[in-house]
């Protein structure tokens, strides 16, 4: 079945060049009418946006241009305000806009570290909180946020790059909790692609193979109708994978003297990989620790009642 946009309303953060281009251009292409964002001076759009807007109209679909900065709460409420004035609603969110301020953590200066913070995580907050009322109200609502492998496993010199992507995992869990009741469906993307942020980490030959459009059909299918919620997907040269955060059985060592040596010789038990399991939420994996202690227990009540 075709995945279709017809209708809906769609804002893509980050918009005026690389995957936030793609993004805007392929949501447009298959019928969302779009809001480029993308970062300008005093609040105007800036040149690139204006000129995906271009590209967009000239193939016959809709979308304005905004240069709200996401970190400001106030101007991405206004964005989302003429979204809706103009169209109605906003049904999808893309959250793209990022930056880049490499260093080891040991040379890292800690305004550079809130300021990847500010942007990455704050800002994708903020364009969430903007729309999450009107998605509730109308009982719809499809949310990408994007983190990166730097945030999943780990990258030298992006302490900060890296926790910011990891913190859209844990923004990502709670909110598809909080927004299932409502029709929101909330995922994220962690792509790989040779863009501005990216130029020079690859050799050529990667490079002409990792474009942003290879990256946009896992957009694509995460706003989708059909969309699953709580998807961390991973893209990069046409190629997908699901990433999954999962936990190894409970072993119950309690909580005596020598619960620390019993830990170091049972962690290897621990760190198996035949066995392991996701969790549904935070309070699932405490259920789980209580069935194990309980179990343990039980079993030694059993064997002193013998």
């Amino acid at each position: 079945m075709s995945i279709r946009f017809d209708g809906r309303v769609a804002i893509v953060t980050g918009a005026g060049r690389g995957l936030g281009r793609a993004h805007a251009l392929g949501l447009a292409a298959r019928g969302a009418r779009v809001v480029v964002n993308d970062f300008g001076r005093d609040g105007e759009p800036p040149d690139a946006a204006l000129s995906v807007v271009a590209e967009i109209e000239a193939a016959g679909g809709e979308a304005v241009a905004n240069g709200a900065d996401v970190s400001d709460l106030d101007q991405i409420r206004a964005m989302v305000a003429r979204a809706e004035t103009r169209w109605g609603r906003v049904d999808i969110l893309v959250n793209n806009a990022g930056i880049l301020a490499d260093k080891s953590f040991a040379k890292m200066d800690m305004a550079d570290f809130r300021r990847v913070v500010d942007v990455h995580l704050i800002g994708s907050a903020n364009c969430t909180k903007a729309v999450w009322d009107g998605m509730r109200e109308r009982q719809y609502g499809r949310i990408v946020f994007t983190s990166s492998s730097s945030g999943l496993y780990g990258n030298f010199g992006q302490a900060n790059y890296g926790a910011a992507k990891a913190a859209m995992i844990g923004l990502m869990n709670v909110l598809h909790l909080e927004g299932a009741k409502y029709g929101i469906r909330v995922n994220t993307l962690a792509p790989t692609a040779s863009t501005a942020m990216t130029n020079g980490l690859f050799p050529p030959d990667e490079a002409s193979l990792l474009s942003p459009e290879s990256v946009t059909p896992g957009v694509l299918f995460l706003v989708g109708e059909d969309a699953p919620s709580r998807t961390i997907l991973g893209a990069g040269a046409g190629s997908f994978a699901v990433a999954c955060i999962v936990e190894s059985p409970a072993v119950f060592l309690g909580a005596g003297p020598d619960a620390p040596e019993a830990l170091a010789a049972r962690f290897t038990e621990l760190s198996r990989s035949d066995d392991l399991s996701p969790l549904d939420d935070a309070f699932a994996q405490t259920r789980k620790y209580v069935a194990a202690a309980s179990g343990s227990a039980n079993r030694t009540d059993g064997a002193t009642s013998g």
